[in-house]
């Protein structure tokens, strides 16, 4: 799958079958149901499923909270708007 046709899925009920709990967790995230892709992220545990976490709590405007899951994903805090960084992200999930 490529960021198009990930993006295309978004006009569906539910996500796609198959995809990891990574990829399900940005899904909700883009369809901006915040509480379904934090149940799931906060479940990740390893570097890529925190820097979801700490994108959805950027999101959520909590940025103290975001930063210590930016420093769990080792990663720094951006600057740009969150829409990128979410492409970013699936980007990097979707290989």
């Amino acid at each position: 799958m490529n960021m198009e046709a990930f993006k295309a899925t978004l006009q569906s009920a539910q996500p796609p079958s198959g995809l990891s709990e990574h990829l399900k967790a940005l899904w909700y995230g883009g369809k901006e149901d915040w509480e379904q892709s934090h149940n799931i992220a906060q479940d990740i545990l390893d570097e890529d499923g925190s820097w979801i976490h700490a994108w959805l709590h950027r999101k959520e405007g909590d940025l103290g909270n975001a930063g210590y899951w930016y420093r769990r994903a080792n990663r720094k805090m951006p600057s740009y708007a969150l829409d990128k960084e979410w492409e970013e992200i699936v980007a990097a999930m979707l290989g």
